[in-house]
């Protein structure tokens, strides 16, 4: 079992094999800019990945082209790795059908765009009753095979207010009953840390089950008051990142760390100061673990 002081003295051979861990820009961060100034942002910072959302990339497209958004990502030398909108279509709602079809809508955008993975929130509010819980791996099924012809693969996020799925250990209980090859795991810092989740939750993944990584600290604020919008800059808060991130490590995670934050200081700042910041913070962390 991994425990916290087990992965506090993981050998430097761990932290050189997981160095692949890298900085990547989530859109939401600067959610004030656009399209273009968030890709000039990475590329000026340093950064070479980038998280897209929907209100970006059709605030783009209602002006230009599909092409003409595949030829940006390439002319600032930035990849799109990840991208939201999949709301909705996990829990039960009235508006599933709609939801769905937005899903597969957005999903085809994404294959074109070279995006081969989406995030899927569980943002339900609802109190289900425990059959409920049985019945959402076959609501998962319908997500993996509605993104399944774009070869996208449909993540699964945990969120920490979440009456469904707002751990951890349920998040993967229900992606492994779901069993199809387009719903994947993944793991959102905040929602881990702040939420219901242990930190020995961690143990039960399973080599390489991780597709995805949210990367945010805590803030150094009381926990009672924390919302959906208090998230800190890795480094900048209380949450054992150095622990997570080698935990994470020791599971065989490997890829970017989406950097999602929603303080109005840096969505109304300039992209190029907040990607410069989120990069030099993020990877002091990484760096404090031995990952980089």
């Amino acid at each position: 079992m991994v425990s916290r002081r087990a992965v506090l003295a993981a050998p430097a051979a761990l932290a050189a094999q997981a160095s692949r861990m890298e900085v990547c820009l989530h859109q939401t961060t600067v959610a004030g800019s656009d399209y273009v100034r968030s890709l000039d942002g990475c590329s000026r910072a340093g950064i070479r990945f980038i998280e897209l959302i929907p209100a970006m990339v059709d605030a783009f497209l209602a002006r230009e082209s599909v092409a003409a958004a595949r030829r940006a990502l390439s002319d600032f030398g930035v990849r799109a790795v990840a991208g939201g909108g999949g709301r909705g279509v996990i829990e039960p709602n009235p508006e599933r059908a709609k939801a769905l079809d937005a899903l597969k809508a957005r999903a085809a955008l994404y294959a074109e765009l070279g995006v081969d993975r989406m995030v899927c929130p569980c943002l339900a509010t609802e109190r289900y009753p425990v059959q409920e819980f049985a019945r959402t791996a076959d609501r998962l099924h319908e997500v993996g095979e509605a993104v399944k012809p774009y070869r996208v693969v449909a993540m699964i996020e945990f969120t920490r207010a979440s009456t469904l799925i707002g751990t951890l250990p349920t998040a993967l209980d229900v992606i492994r009953r779901t069993a199809h090859p387009n719903v994947r795991a993944m793991f959102d810092f905040y929602h881990f840390w702040a939420g219901l989740s242990k930190f020995e939750d961690i143990e039960l993944l399973r080599p390489g089950e991780l597709h995805h990584v949210h990367f945010q600290d805590t803030p150094k604020i009381p926990r009672e008051t924390y919302d959906n919008t208090t998230r800190e800059v890795p480094g900048d808060g209380n949450a054992p990142l150095a622990s997570i991130l080698l935990a994470l490590a020791a599971k065989g995670y490997r890829g970017p760390l989406s950097v999602e934050l929603f303080w109005p200081r840096l969505q109304k700042g300039d992209p190029v100061a907040v990607a410069s910041e989120i990069k030099t913070k993020s990877d002091a962390v990484l760096r404090g673990a031995n990952l980089l």
